[in-house]
C-alpha cells in the first residue's frame, strides 16, 4: 500500500483527528455534525448564522478560509501555513464559545443578502417536505427572530468536542494546537423523512429542463452507475439527439448508508418533449440491464485514476470526516480502488432498478410523466377538516374551512369535483405571520394554506382560535408585506418553498371613486381659480369707479370671493379624502 495513501486516525485535544500527507501549503478543516437538517422551519438558518459569527474575528487575513454549511455538517477549513493554520483553528473554537454577538444584527442581514442571491433546488422539498433534508430548499425565516440567547444555545449544543471531526493535510499534525470546545457528545444523523406516497413520483415546475434524483445505497457500483448514465444521457440528448447543451450527474453521499444520485439535462422551450421523451428512455434502458461493457469501464478507469493521484487521500479528507461523524467506515483510496475492481456490470444492473423505484422528477410545466409509469406527487390532501366555513370573497369557487384539528382550503372545480388542501395543527412546520393579519401556515408535507382575513372576510375570533391553536414554537413573525395575497391558496399551487415570501407584488390599484374625485378637484380647482381672479379684479380695479356706490362695491365684492370660497372648500374635502385613502 503507499503510504502516501493512507488515512490516519488520531486526537488532538480530545477531538478525532483525521492526517494524510501532503506537500504544498498545509490544509485543514473543523467539522461539526450539524447542519440545516437538524433545525426546524422556524430555526432555520441557525447554524448558517453561527458559522458566520464564528468567522467573523478573523476579518481579512491573507491565507485562504472559509465557512460552509451543508444539510447535516458545518465544515470550518483554511489554507495556509502552519503557524497561521494554529491561529485559524484556536481562534474559531475561541468565537464558538464565545460568539461576538454585537454582530448579530449585521449578520442577520448578511445572510439576508446571500440568500437572496442564491437559488434553491425543489427537489429535497417535494422529496423530504418542510422537515430534516427537505429544510434546504427553504428561505432562512427563523434568522429574522432569533434571540442572542438562542443562538448561544445552538453553539453550545452542537458544536461541541464530541461532535466535531478535525482534518489535516501536511507534512505533520501542527505543534501546539488546541481545540477549546465545550463538551458535549456525539449527536445522531437527523431523521430522513418522506413527503411521497410512492415512488417513482414526478412533479411539474419550472421551464427548464429535466431534472430527477434518486435514492440508492452508498456503494462503488452507485457511484460508477452515476458515470455511466452521465455519459448514456450525453451520448443520447446532445451528441445523438442534439435537444440538450448540459446532461449530466452528480453524486452525493448522504452519509446515512444511502446517497442521492442526481441526473439532469437542460432544454429550450420547443424541445422540452424530446428531452424528457429521451431522458425517460436512458433510464428505462439502463434498469433494463442495458449497460454498455466500454462505458462502464471508461467511468472505472476514471474514477480509478482519481484515486490513484498522490493527493487523493488529502482530497477525502473533508468526506471521511462525515462518515467518521456519522459513524460509518472511513475508507483509504486504496481500498475504494479495490471496490472498483470488484463491481460487476450485474451489481450497477441492481443499482439501475434501485433507481428507477425511488426516482423523483421535475419536468418542465405543463408536462407530465405519468405515461412513463411515473405517479403525480401529491398537491393536495387526503381529507378536509370539519369547521366553519367562509367562501373567498374573489372566487365563489373557493373556501377555507376552519376547524378544531387544523385548516383546509377547499376548491371545486366546474364538474362537481372538489379537492383540499389540509395542514392539521399537530403537523404545522411554521405558521408565516404578517403585521396585516395574514397567515400562511406550512404543513411538515410542505402543503400550505394561505388564511388571510381580507380574502375570506374571517371575523376577529376565528382568527385568534387559529392563533390559540397553533404551536407557539411554529410562529414566525416577518415584516410588513406590500399589500396581502392576490388570492387565496388552491390545490394546483400549494407546495411552499424556494423563496417564496407570501407577498403579492405591486402597489395600490386606482377605483372608480378615486379617478372620480380626481376629475372633480381639478374641475373645482379651475372654476375657483377663475372666481378668484374675477373678486381680485373687481375688489381692486372697480373701487374708484364713480358709477358703482360704496355699498354696491362690498355687496360685489363680497359675492365674488363667496362663490370662490363655495369652490375651494370642497376642493380641500377631495384632498383630505384622497389622503387618507
Amino acid at each position: 500500500m503507499n503510504p502516501q495513501a493512507a488515512i490516519r486516525t488520531t486526537e488532538v485535544d480530545g477531538v478525532p483527528t483525521l492526517f494524510a500527507h501532503a506537500t504544498g501549503p498545509m490544509r485543514a478543516g473543523l467539522v461539526f455534525r450539524v447542519g440545516v437538517a437538524d433545525e426546524t422551519l422556524t430555526r432555520s438558518g441557525i447554524t448558517h448564522l453561527v458559522e458566520h459569527l464564528a468567522l467573523h474575528r478573523h476579518g481579512l487575513a491573507d491565507y485562504h478560509f472559509n465557512g460552509e454549511t451543508k444539510a447535516a455538517f458545518t465544515h470550518f477549513y483554511m489554507e495556509g501555513v502552519e503557524h497561521e493554520v494554529v491561529a485559524y483553528l484556536q481562534g474559531v473554537c475561541a468565537s464558538l464559545c464565545d460568539l461576538p454577538m454585537e454582530r448579530l444584527e449585521t449578520e442577520k442581514e448578511i445572510l439576508r443578502t446571500e440568500e437572496s442571491r442564491r437559488g434553491s433546488a425543489q427537489l429535497p422539498l417535494w422529496r423530504y417536505g418542510a422537515q430534516g433534508h427537505g429544510l434546504v430548499s427553504y428561505p432562512e425565516w427563523g434568522v429574522r427572530n432569533l434571540r442572542p440567547e438562542d443562538v448561544r444555545h445552538w453553539a453550545q449544543t452542537w458544536f461541541t468536542r464530541g461532535n466535531a471531526v478535525l482534518w489535516v493535510a501536511g507534512e505533520r499534525i501542527p505543534e501546539g494546537l488546541s481545540l477549546r470546545l465545550p463538551e458535549g457528545a456525539r449527536i445522531p444523523m437527523p431523521a430522513v423523512t418522506s413527503a411521497l406516497p410512492e415512488t417513482p413520483a414526478y412533479f411539474s415546475d419550472g421551464s427548464g429542463g429535466v431534472l430527477l434524483d434518486a435514492v440508492v445505497a452508498d456503494t462503488a457500483a452507485a457511484r460508477l452507475y452515476a458515470g455511466v448514465l452521465e455519459r448514456e444521457l450525453s451520448r443520447s440528448l446532445r451528441q445523438e439527439g442534439g435537444y440538450s447543451y448540459t446532461a449530466g450527474t452528480d453524486y452525493t453521499p448522504r452519509r446515512d448508508g444511502m446517497a442521492l444520485v442526481t441526473a439532469f439535462a437542460d432544454s429550450l422551450p420547443d424541445k422540452q418533449d424530446a428531452v424528457l421523451g429521451g431522458f425517460v428512455d436512458v433510464l428505462a434502458g439502463l434498469r433494463a440491464g442495458r449497460i454498455g461493457p466500454a462505458d462502464l469501464e471508461a467511468v472505472r478507469t476514471r474514477h480509478d485514476s482519481a484515486l490513484a493521484a498522490p493527493d487523493a487521500a488529502a482530497k477525502r479528507l473533508p468526506g471521511s470526516a462525515e462518515d467518521l461523524l456519522a459513524g460509518r467506515p472511513v475508507l483509504t483510496p486504496d481500498a475504494l480502488r479495490a471496490e472498483l475492481r470488484a463491481v460487476t456490470p450485474e451489481q450497477v444492473h441492481t443499482v439501475a432498478r434501485q433507481a428507477a423505484q425511488t426516482a423523483l422528477m421535475q419536468v418542465p410545466a405543463g408536462h407530465s410523466a405519468d405515461w412513463a409509469g411515473y405517479t403525480a406527487a401529491p398537491t393536495d390532501s387526503s381529507y378536509t377538516v370539519t369547521g366553519r366555513r367562509f367562501r373567498s370573497v374573489r372566487d365563489k369557487s373557493v373556501a377555507l374551512v376552519v376547524g378544531a384539528e387544523g385548516v383546509s382550503v377547499t376548491t371545486k372545480s366546474p364538474d362537481g369535483t372538489e379537492c383540499a388542501v389540509t395542514v392539521p395543527y399537530r403537523a404545522c412546520a411554521a405558521v408565516l405571520c404578517w403585521p396585516d393579519g395574514g397567515r400562511r401556515l406550512v404543513g411538515t408535507d410542505a402543503l400550505c394554506v394561505d388564511v388571510d382575513p381580507g380574502l375570506y372576510d374571517i371575523d376577529a375570533h376565528t382568527m385568534a382560535t387559529i392563533d390559540a391553536a397553533v404551536p407557539p414554537h411554529a410562529v414566525v413573525w416577518l415584516p410588513p408585506r406590500q399589500q396581502p395575497a392576490a388570492r387565496p391558496a388552491t390545490a394546483a399551487a400549494s407546495h411552499e418553498g424556494g423563496t417564496a415570501q407570501g407577498s403579492a407584488p405591486g402597489g395600490r390599484t386606482p377605483t372608480r371613486r378615486t379617478v372620480m374625485q380626481s376629475i372633480g378637484l381639478v374641475v373645482l380647482g379651475i372654476l375657483a381659480v377663475l372666481c378668484g381672479l374675477m373678486a381680485l379684479s373687481f375688489t381692486v380695479f372697480e373701487a374708484e369707479d364713480p358709477e358703482l356706490t360704496m355699498g354696491e362695491w362690498i355687496a360685489i365684492s363680497a359675492f365674488f370671493w363667496g362663490i370662490t370660497a363655495l369652490l375651494v372648500w370642497p376642493a380641500v374635502r377631495i384632498v383630505r379624502t384622497t389622503r387618507r385613502a
